[in-house]
Protein backbone atom coordinates (compact mmCIF):
# COMPACT_ATOMS: atom_id res chain seq x y z
CA UNK A 1 0.00 0.00 0.00
CA UNK A 2 1.01 3.16 -0.96
CA UNK A 3 2.20 5.51 2.43
CA UNK A 4 4.70 7.92 0.91
CA UNK A 5 4.84 11.57 1.54
CA UNK A 6 2.79 13.67 -0.80
CA UNK A 7 4.27 13.31 -3.72
CA UNK A 8 4.98 16.74 -5.68
CA UNK A 9 5.34 15.92 -9.38
CA UNK A 10 3.94 12.87 -11.85
CA UNK A 11 6.02 10.97 -14.09
CA UNK A 12 5.20 12.64 -17.14
CA UNK A 13 6.50 15.67 -14.78
CA UNK A 14 10.15 13.92 -14.72
CA UNK A 15 10.20 13.12 -18.56
CA UNK A 16 8.77 16.54 -19.49
CA UNK A 17 12.80 17.60 -16.91
CA UNK A 18 14.36 14.71 -18.66
CA UNK A 19 13.41 16.37 -22.20
CA UNK A 20 14.35 20.03 -21.03
CA UNK A 21 18.04 19.07 -20.51
CA UNK A 22 18.19 16.26 -23.36
CA UNK A 23 16.06 18.05 -26.35
CA UNK A 24 14.29 16.55 -28.94
CA UNK A 25 16.32 16.85 -32.67
CA UNK A 26 13.71 19.53 -34.45
CA UNK A 27 10.61 19.68 -33.72
CA UNK A 28 9.33 17.38 -30.70
CA UNK A 29 6.31 15.08 -31.27
CA UNK A 30 2.90 15.90 -29.77
CA UNK A 31 2.19 14.06 -26.49
CA UNK A 32 -1.22 12.94 -26.16
CA UNK A 33 -2.90 13.72 -22.70
CA UNK A 34 -3.25 11.07 -20.15
CA UNK A 35 -6.24 12.17 -17.49
CA UNK A 36 -6.05 8.54 -16.62
CA UNK A 37 -2.60 8.82 -15.13
CA UNK A 38 -4.07 12.44 -13.61
CA UNK A 39 -6.99 11.21 -12.14
CA UNK A 40 -4.98 8.19 -10.55
CA UNK A 41 -1.94 10.42 -9.34
CA UNK A 42 -4.77 13.04 -7.77
CA UNK A 43 -6.26 10.60 -5.75
CA UNK A 44 -2.41 9.58 -4.63
CA UNK A 45 -1.77 12.89 -3.34
CA UNK A 46 -5.45 13.39 -1.89
CA UNK A 47 -4.84 10.51 -0.06
CA UNK A 48 -1.35 11.81 0.95
CA UNK A 49 -2.68 14.88 2.14
CA UNK A 50 -5.37 12.95 4.40
CA UNK A 51 -2.34 10.74 5.88
CA UNK A 52 0.03 13.74 6.67
CA UNK A 53 -2.93 15.30 8.72
CA UNK A 54 -4.19 12.55 10.33
CA UNK A 55 -0.37 11.38 11.17
CA UNK A 56 -0.69 8.27 8.95
CA UNK A 57 -3.64 6.76 10.92
CA UNK A 58 -5.28 6.02 7.88
CA UNK A 59 -5.87 3.01 5.46
CA UNK A 60 -7.06 2.51 2.25
CA UNK A 61 -10.08 -0.15 1.31
CA UNK A 62 -9.68 -1.32 -2.35
CA UNK A 63 -11.94 -0.81 -5.20
CA UNK A 64 -11.59 -5.32 -5.62
CA UNK A 65 -12.63 -6.89 -2.25
CA UNK A 66 -12.18 -6.87 1.35
CA UNK A 67 -8.48 -5.58 1.63
CA UNK A 68 -5.81 -2.91 1.20
CA UNK A 69 -5.66 -0.89 -2.06
CA UNK A 70 -2.16 -1.93 -2.66
CA UNK A 71 -2.50 1.45 -4.58
CA UNK A 72 -3.79 4.43 -3.08
CA UNK A 73 -4.74 5.19 -6.69
CA UNK A 74 -7.11 2.02 -6.41
CA UNK A 75 -8.76 3.57 -3.16
CA UNK A 76 -13.01 2.88 -2.79
CA UNK A 77 -12.65 4.32 0.86
CA UNK A 78 -10.68 5.17 3.95
CA UNK A 79 -11.00 4.27 7.60
CA UNK A 80 -9.27 4.14 10.51
CA UNK A 81 -6.94 1.36 10.86
CA UNK A 82 -7.35 -1.69 13.77
CA UNK A 83 -10.85 -0.02 14.96
CA UNK A 84 -14.67 -0.63 14.50
CA UNK A 85 -17.95 1.12 15.23
CA UNK A 86 -20.31 -0.87 17.45
CA UNK A 87 -24.02 -0.42 18.97
CA UNK A 88 -23.40 -1.02 22.94
CA UNK A 89 -25.33 -3.68 24.51
CA UNK A 90 -25.92 -6.71 22.81
CA UNK A 91 -23.70 -6.51 19.34
CA UNK A 92 -20.84 -5.72 21.12
CA UNK A 93 -21.40 -8.81 23.24
CA UNK A 94 -21.96 -10.28 19.68
CA UNK A 95 -18.44 -8.92 19.20
CA UNK A 96 -16.49 -10.44 22.57
CA UNK A 97 -18.49 -14.01 21.66
CA UNK A 98 -17.00 -14.14 18.12
CA UNK A 99 -13.21 -13.45 19.12
CA UNK A 100 -13.37 -15.60 22.49
CA UNK A 101 -14.59 -18.94 19.72
CA UNK A 102 -11.12 -21.19 20.49
CA UNK A 103 -10.65 -21.96 16.89
CA UNK A 104 -10.60 -17.45 16.42
CA UNK A 105 -8.09 -17.21 19.35
CA UNK A 106 -5.50 -18.63 17.28
CA UNK A 107 -5.67 -16.43 14.72
CA UNK A 108 -5.73 -13.45 16.59
CA UNK A 109 -3.11 -11.82 19.48
CA UNK A 110 -4.25 -9.67 21.99
CA UNK A 111 -7.43 -8.68 23.20
CA UNK A 112 -10.46 -6.44 22.07
CA UNK A 113 -10.98 -3.24 23.66
CA UNK A 114 -13.47 -0.55 24.06
CA UNK A 115 -13.54 2.98 24.50
CA UNK A 116 -16.92 4.72 24.92
CA UNK A 117 -17.80 8.59 23.36
CA UNK A 118 -19.09 10.62 26.25
CA UNK A 119 -21.16 12.45 23.87
CA UNK A 120 -22.46 9.19 22.10
CA UNK A 121 -23.85 7.32 24.07
CA UNK A 122 -24.94 3.69 22.73
CA UNK A 123 -21.34 3.53 20.55
CA UNK A 124 -18.46 1.74 21.11
CA UNK A 125 -15.26 2.62 19.40
CA UNK A 126 -13.36 -0.73 19.48
CA UNK A 127 -10.05 -1.60 18.88
CA UNK A 128 -9.38 -5.15 17.38
CA UNK A 129 -6.67 -7.64 17.98
CA UNK A 130 -4.50 -8.03 15.30
CA UNK A 131 -4.50 -11.27 13.29
CA UNK A 132 -1.99 -13.79 13.21
CA UNK A 133 -2.26 -14.19 8.90
CA UNK A 134 -1.62 -11.03 6.70
CA UNK A 135 -4.95 -10.09 5.91
CA UNK A 136 -6.59 -6.77 7.33
CA UNK A 137 -7.55 -6.33 11.21
CA UNK A 138 -10.45 -4.48 10.07
CA UNK A 139 -11.74 -6.14 6.37
CA UNK A 140 -11.00 -9.12 6.61
CA UNK A 141 -12.36 -9.60 10.07
CA UNK A 142 -15.69 -7.80 9.23
CA UNK A 143 -16.21 -10.54 6.19
CA UNK A 144 -16.06 -13.23 9.06
CA UNK A 145 -18.14 -11.42 11.29
CA UNK A 146 -20.74 -11.12 8.62
CA UNK A 147 -20.34 -14.23 7.39
CA UNK A 148 -21.37 -15.80 10.98
CA UNK A 149 -24.15 -13.33 11.82
CA UNK A 150 -25.30 -13.39 7.36
CA UNK A 151 -28.88 -12.30 8.28
CA UNK A 152 -27.89 -8.92 9.78
CA UNK A 153 -25.74 -8.62 6.62
CA UNK A 154 -28.54 -9.39 4.25
CA UNK A 155 -30.52 -6.75 6.01
CA UNK A 156 -27.31 -4.41 5.69
CA UNK A 157 -27.30 -3.91 9.39
CA UNK A 158 -24.45 -5.64 10.37
CA UNK A 159 -22.51 -6.40 13.77
CA UNK A 160 -19.57 -3.41 13.03
CA UNK A 161 -18.55 -1.18 10.66
CA UNK A 162 -15.26 1.00 10.28
CA UNK A 163 -14.62 4.14 11.47
CA UNK A 164 -14.93 5.55 8.18
CA UNK A 165 -12.95 8.46 7.22
CA UNK A 166 -15.07 11.64 6.13
CA UNK A 167 -13.42 13.67 3.74
CA UNK A 168 -13.80 17.34 2.07
CA UNK A 169 -11.41 15.61 -0.29
CA UNK A 170 -10.50 12.31 -1.24
CA UNK A 171 -10.29 8.85 -3.48
CA UNK A 172 -11.36 9.39 -5.93
CA UNK A 173 -12.72 13.36 -6.35
CA UNK A 174 -14.93 14.60 -3.83
CA UNK A 175 -15.21 17.87 -2.82
CA UNK A 176 -13.83 20.48 -3.84
CA UNK A 177 -14.03 19.65 -7.71
CA UNK A 178 -11.25 21.73 -8.12
CA UNK A 179 -8.39 23.42 -6.20
CA UNK A 180 -8.95 27.00 -4.86
CA UNK A 181 -8.82 29.92 -7.90
CA UNK A 182 -8.03 33.11 -8.05
CA UNK A 183 -11.63 34.93 -8.85
CA UNK A 184 -12.89 37.10 -11.88
CA UNK A 185 -13.92 39.85 -9.48
CA UNK A 186 -14.23 40.42 -5.86
CA UNK A 187 -18.11 39.95 -5.84
CA UNK A 188 -19.38 36.59 -4.32
CA UNK A 189 -21.32 34.68 -6.63
CA UNK A 190 -24.34 33.83 -5.85
CA UNK A 191 -24.44 37.35 -4.81
CA UNK A 192 -25.65 38.83 -1.55
CA UNK A 193 -29.70 38.93 -1.12
CA UNK A 194 -31.33 41.87 -1.63
CA UNK A 195 -33.56 41.37 1.27
CA UNK A 196 -30.97 42.12 4.42
CA UNK A 197 -33.89 40.30 6.82
CA UNK A 198 -33.54 36.79 5.02
CA UNK A 199 -32.53 33.98 7.59
CA UNK A 200 -33.81 36.52 10.52
CA UNK A 201 -33.75 34.49 13.96
CA UNK A 202 -32.98 31.21 12.22
CA UNK A 203 -29.74 28.98 13.63
CA UNK A 204 -27.38 27.03 11.25
CA UNK A 205 -24.66 25.07 11.99
CA UNK A 206 -22.02 24.89 9.44
CA UNK A 207 -20.00 21.59 10.33
CA UNK A 208 -16.72 21.66 7.92
CA UNK A 209 -12.84 22.27 8.21
CA UNK A 210 -13.04 25.54 10.46
CA UNK A 211 -13.07 28.80 10.38
CA UNK A 212 -11.10 31.86 9.38
CA UNK A 213 -11.18 34.59 11.83
CA UNK A 214 -10.19 37.32 9.80
CA UNK A 215 -13.32 36.61 7.06
CA UNK A 216 -15.60 38.00 9.71
CA UNK A 217 -13.95 41.09 9.97
CA UNK A 218 -13.59 41.64 6.19
CA UNK A 219 -15.81 40.36 4.37
CA UNK A 220 -19.44 42.13 5.36
CA UNK A 221 -21.80 39.79 4.75
CA UNK A 222 -19.74 37.25 7.28
CA UNK A 223 -20.01 39.57 10.00
CA UNK A 224 -21.12 37.69 13.40
CA UNK A 225 -20.70 34.45 12.07
CA UNK A 226 -18.79 32.51 15.01
CA UNK A 227 -17.03 29.52 16.45
CA UNK A 228 -15.16 28.34 19.35
CA UNK A 229 -11.60 28.85 19.45
CA UNK A 230 -10.71 25.67 18.96
CA UNK A 231 -12.57 25.53 15.87
CA UNK A 232 -10.88 28.55 14.07
CA UNK A 233 -8.07 27.88 11.56
CA UNK A 234 -4.37 28.89 11.72
CA UNK A 235 -3.16 30.00 8.02
CA UNK A 236 -0.08 30.67 7.15
CA UNK A 237 -0.22 33.36 4.58
CA UNK A 238 3.03 32.93 3.11
CA UNK A 239 1.62 29.04 2.32
CA UNK A 240 -1.82 28.85 2.87
CA UNK A 241 -2.36 24.82 3.91
CA UNK A 242 -4.62 22.25 1.68
CA UNK A 243 -8.36 22.62 2.22
CA UNK A 244 -7.98 25.81 4.35
CA UNK A 245 -10.83 28.38 4.20
CA UNK A 246 -13.30 25.27 2.84
CA UNK A 247 -15.42 26.13 5.84
CA UNK A 248 -15.38 29.66 5.35
CA UNK A 249 -16.21 29.82 2.05
CA UNK A 250 -18.95 27.47 2.54
CA UNK A 251 -20.63 30.12 5.87
CA UNK A 252 -20.47 32.62 3.24
CA UNK A 253 -22.06 30.92 0.69
CA UNK A 254 -25.00 30.32 3.06
CA UNK A 255 -24.81 34.07 4.42
CA UNK A 256 -25.52 35.31 0.49
CA UNK A 257 -28.51 33.41 0.63
CA UNK A 258 -29.55 33.98 4.04
CA UNK A 259 -27.61 38.06 5.41
CA UNK A 260 -29.38 37.23 8.56
CA UNK A 261 -29.15 33.86 9.58
CA UNK A 262 -27.25 32.85 12.49
CA UNK A 263 -24.51 30.93 11.46
CA UNK A 264 -21.47 29.22 14.02
CA UNK A 265 -18.83 26.91 12.52
CA UNK A 266 -18.20 23.66 14.02
CA UNK A 267 -14.34 22.43 12.77
CA UNK A 268 -13.51 18.60 12.33
CA UNK A 269 -10.23 19.46 10.64
CA UNK A 270 -8.85 23.30 11.81
CA UNK A 271 -5.84 22.16 11.17
CA UNK A 272 -5.39 21.12 7.92
CA UNK A 273 -6.02 17.38 5.46
CA UNK A 274 -9.83 17.88 5.35
CA UNK A 275 -10.83 14.90 6.56
CA UNK A 276 -11.89 13.26 10.27
CA UNK A 277 -13.24 10.03 11.75
CA UNK A 278 -16.69 9.51 11.92
CA UNK A 279 -16.78 8.78 15.15
CA UNK A 280 -15.02 11.78 15.83
CA UNK A 281 -17.50 14.26 13.15
CA UNK A 282 -20.44 12.83 15.37
CA UNK A 283 -19.02 13.56 18.15
CA UNK A 284 -18.92 17.57 17.17
CA UNK A 285 -22.46 16.87 16.05
CA UNK A 286 -23.85 15.63 19.18
CA UNK A 287 -21.96 18.48 20.96
CA UNK A 288 -23.76 21.18 18.40
CA UNK A 289 -27.13 19.27 18.94
CA UNK A 290 -25.83 19.66 23.00
CA UNK A 291 -26.65 23.12 23.38
CA UNK A 292 -29.58 25.04 24.54
CA UNK A 293 -30.17 27.03 21.46
CA UNK A 294 -29.22 24.04 18.72
CA UNK A 295 -28.94 24.23 15.03
CA UNK A 296 -32.22 24.29 13.03
CA UNK A 297 -30.52 23.63 9.72
CA UNK A 298 -26.76 21.37 10.08
CA UNK A 299 -25.24 21.64 6.66
CA UNK A 300 -22.41 19.02 6.24
CA UNK A 301 -20.17 19.28 3.16
CA UNK A 302 -18.41 15.90 3.51
CA UNK A 303 -19.07 12.72 3.22
CA UNK A 304 -17.68 9.08 2.08
CA UNK A 305 -18.39 6.06 0.67
CA UNK A 306 -18.97 3.18 2.39
CA UNK A 307 -18.63 -0.70 2.84
CA UNK A 308 -20.85 -2.52 1.41
CA UNK A 309 -22.83 0.75 0.62
CA UNK A 310 -23.93 0.43 3.79
CA UNK A 311 -25.26 3.29 6.28
CA UNK A 312 -22.82 4.77 8.58
CA UNK A 313 -23.55 3.32 12.02
CA UNK A 314 -22.36 6.58 13.86
CA UNK A 315 -24.64 8.76 12.37
CA UNK A 316 -27.81 6.67 12.33
CA UNK A 317 -27.07 5.97 16.35
CA UNK A 318 -27.03 10.14 16.72
CA UNK A 319 -30.05 10.94 14.73
CA UNK A 320 -31.92 8.19 16.54
CA UNK A 321 -30.35 9.97 19.97
CA UNK A 322 -30.95 12.98 19.03
CA UNK A 323 -34.25 12.40 17.63
CA UNK A 324 -33.77 13.76 14.16
CA UNK A 325 -35.86 11.22 12.85
CA UNK A 326 -38.85 12.63 14.76
CA UNK A 327 -41.30 15.14 12.54
CA UNK A 328 -41.52 16.96 16.15
CA UNK A 329 -38.10 17.94 16.36
CA UNK A 330 -37.06 20.87 14.18
CA UNK A 331 -33.66 19.80 12.90
CA UNK A 332 -33.15 19.29 8.85
CA UNK A 333 -29.46 17.73 7.75
CA UNK A 334 -28.49 19.02 4.41
CA UNK A 335 -25.45 17.55 2.86
CA UNK A 336 -23.09 17.09 -0.13
CA UNK A 337 -23.80 14.34 -2.59
CA UNK A 338 -20.18 14.07 -3.95
CA UNK A 339 -18.04 14.39 -7.38
CA UNK A 340 -17.34 11.28 -8.85
CA UNK A 341 -20.02 11.61 -11.19
CA UNK A 342 -21.50 8.55 -9.77
CA UNK A 343 -24.64 6.89 -8.35
CA UNK A 344 -23.37 5.18 -6.03
CA UNK A 345 -24.85 6.26 -2.49
CA UNK A 346 -22.48 8.59 -0.54
CA UNK A 347 -22.95 9.57 3.18
CA UNK A 348 -24.25 10.84 5.44
CA UNK A 349 -26.22 12.52 2.05
CA UNK A 350 -28.10 9.09 1.22
CA UNK A 351 -29.48 8.99 3.97
CA UNK A 352 -33.65 9.43 3.99
CA UNK A 353 -33.90 11.49 6.57
CA UNK A 354 -30.96 13.75 5.30
CA UNK A 355 -31.13 16.74 2.39
CA UNK A 356 -28.64 15.41 -0.05
CA UNK A 357 -27.37 17.85 -2.75
CA UNK A 358 -26.07 17.61 -5.78
CA UNK A 359 -24.61 20.24 -8.31
CA UNK A 360 -25.84 22.13 -11.67
CA UNK A 361 -23.62 24.49 -13.54
CA UNK A 362 -25.37 28.34 -13.90
CA UNK A 363 -26.86 26.54 -17.54
CA UNK A 364 -28.96 24.46 -14.90
CA UNK A 365 -27.38 21.15 -15.93
CA UNK A 366 -26.13 18.62 -13.45
CA UNK A 367 -22.37 18.99 -13.79
CA UNK A 368 -20.56 15.86 -14.82
CA UNK A 369 -18.73 15.65 -11.87
CA UNK A 370 -22.01 15.13 -9.40
CA UNK A 371 -23.09 12.38 -7.86
CA UNK A 372 -26.15 11.43 -8.72
CA UNK A 373 -29.14 8.86 -8.14
CA UNK A 374 -29.38 5.68 -9.89
CA UNK A 375 -32.44 5.81 -12.12
CA UNK A 376 -33.22 2.51 -11.17
CA UNK A 377 -32.55 2.62 -7.46
CA UNK A 378 -33.23 4.79 -4.17
CA UNK A 379 -33.86 8.18 -4.80
CA UNK A 380 -30.69 9.81 -2.68
CA UNK A 381 -29.83 12.66 -4.29
CA UNK A 382 -32.87 14.87 -3.45
CA UNK A 383 -31.96 18.41 -5.01
CA UNK A 384 -29.71 20.27 -7.00
CA UNK A 385 -28.17 23.76 -6.56
CA UNK A 386 -25.27 25.61 -8.61
CA UNK A 387 -21.64 23.76 -7.62
CA UNK A 388 -19.81 25.38 -10.24
CA UNK A 389 -17.39 28.24 -10.21
CA UNK A 390 -19.29 30.07 -6.94
CA UNK A 391 -17.06 32.76 -5.56
CA UNK A 392 -16.71 33.50 -1.57
CA UNK A 393 -15.02 34.53 1.30
CA UNK A 394 -10.88 32.41 1.45
CA UNK A 395 -7.95 33.36 3.65
CA UNK A 396 -5.43 36.18 2.26
CA UNK A 397 -2.40 34.72 0.89
CA UNK A 398 -0.26 32.70 -0.93
CA UNK A 399 -1.36 29.22 -2.23
CA UNK A 400 0.96 26.20 -4.15
CA UNK A 401 -0.99 24.11 -5.79
CA UNK A 402 -0.58 20.11 -5.61
CA UNK A 403 -3.10 18.21 -7.81
CA UNK A 404 -1.21 17.19 -11.22
CA UNK A 405 -3.14 19.10 -13.84
CA UNK A 406 -1.77 22.24 -11.50
CA UNK A 407 1.85 21.24 -11.91
CA UNK A 408 4.01 22.04 -15.26
CA UNK A 409 7.23 20.71 -16.52
CA UNK A 410 7.49 19.84 -12.60
CA UNK A 411 6.26 23.35 -11.07
CA UNK A 412 2.86 23.85 -9.05
CA UNK A 413 1.28 26.61 -10.54
CA UNK A 414 1.22 29.54 -7.42
CA UNK A 415 -2.11 31.33 -6.24
CA UNK A 416 -2.47 34.43 -4.58
CA UNK A 417 -6.01 35.68 -2.59
CA UNK A 418 -7.09 38.57 -1.23
CA UNK A 419 -10.06 37.25 0.61
CA UNK A 420 -11.89 35.65 -1.81
CA UNK A 421 -11.51 32.37 -4.32
CA UNK A 422 -13.84 30.71 -6.86
CA UNK A 423 -14.25 27.18 -6.48
CA UNK A 424 -16.60 24.19 -7.35
CA UNK A 425 -17.94 20.98 -5.80
CA UNK A 426 -21.37 19.82 -4.76
CA UNK A 427 -19.76 21.03 -0.94
CA UNK A 428 -20.56 24.60 -2.51
CA UNK A 429 -23.97 23.62 -3.67
CA UNK A 430 -24.70 22.06 -0.64
CA UNK A 431 -24.51 25.63 1.48
CA UNK A 432 -27.22 27.51 -1.38
CA UNK A 433 -29.32 25.22 -0.07
CA UNK A 434 -29.12 25.35 3.44
CA UNK A 435 -29.02 29.08 2.59
CA UNK A 436 -32.34 28.98 0.81
CA UNK A 437 -34.21 27.10 3.34
CA UNK A 438 -33.10 29.65 6.20
CA UNK A 439 -33.88 32.24 3.91
CA UNK A 440 -37.54 30.48 3.55
CA UNK A 441 -38.04 29.93 6.98
CA UNK A 442 -38.03 33.43 8.31
CA UNK A 443 -39.88 34.11 4.50
CA UNK A 444 -42.41 31.95 6.05
CA UNK A 445 -42.11 32.74 9.77
CA UNK A 446 -41.80 29.16 10.54
CA UNK A 447 -39.41 27.20 12.78
CA UNK A 448 -39.98 24.28 11.27
CA UNK A 449 -37.22 23.79 8.05
CA UNK A 450 -39.16 20.84 6.79
CA UNK A 451 -41.85 23.07 5.98
CA UNK A 452 -39.75 25.83 4.56
CA UNK A 453 -37.79 23.09 2.49
CA UNK A 454 -41.07 21.80 1.23
CA UNK A 455 -42.43 25.21 0.19
CA UNK A 456 -38.78 25.69 -1.67
CA UNK A 457 -39.33 22.07 -3.78
CA UNK A 458 -42.81 23.09 -4.64
CA UNK A 459 -41.46 26.10 -6.94
CA UNK A 460 -37.92 24.21 -7.25
CA UNK A 461 -36.78 24.99 -10.88
CA UNK A 462 -37.98 21.64 -12.71
CA UNK A 463 -35.75 20.20 -15.55
CA UNK A 464 -34.79 16.34 -17.24
CA UNK A 465 -31.60 15.06 -17.95
CA UNK A 466 -31.34 11.64 -20.52
CA UNK A 467 -29.49 10.07 -17.47
CA UNK A 468 -31.39 11.04 -14.40
CA UNK A 469 -34.23 12.25 -15.58
CA UNK A 470 -36.74 14.45 -14.00
CA UNK A 471 -34.80 16.77 -10.83
CA UNK A 472 -35.29 20.47 -9.09
CA UNK A 473 -33.09 23.15 -8.68
CA UNK A 474 -33.17 25.36 -5.77
CA UNK A 475 -31.38 28.68 -5.56
CA UNK A 476 -30.04 31.39 -7.97
CA UNK A 477 -27.94 30.15 -11.14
Amino acid sequence: MTETPRPSFSVRDILAQIRRRFPWPGKPPVLDPHPEDDNAERVRVQVAVVRKYLDGEVAAASVDGPRRARDDADTKYLYRPSHVLVRDGDDFALLERFFREPERRRRFRGELERADLPTMPGLVVARMPSRTDSEDDVLMTLEELDEVHRDRAERQDPVATPDHILYVTGPPRLCPFTEPEEPPSADPVPPVAANSEAGADVRVAVVDTGWWKKAGKTIGWLGGVTADPADEEQVDENKIHEYAGHGTFIAGVVRCLAPKARVELEGFAPKGGGAVYESHICQQLSEALLDNDMPQIISVSAGTHTRNSWPLIAFQLLALAKGILDPKNKVLVVAAAGNEGSTEKFYPAAFDWVVGVGSVGANGKISEFSNTSDPKGDDWVNVYARGENLVNAFPEGRYVCYEPENIHNGVPDERHFRGMAQWSGTSFSTPIVSGAIAAKMSELRTDDPRVAYDALMMTAQPSTSSTVGAYRIIGPL
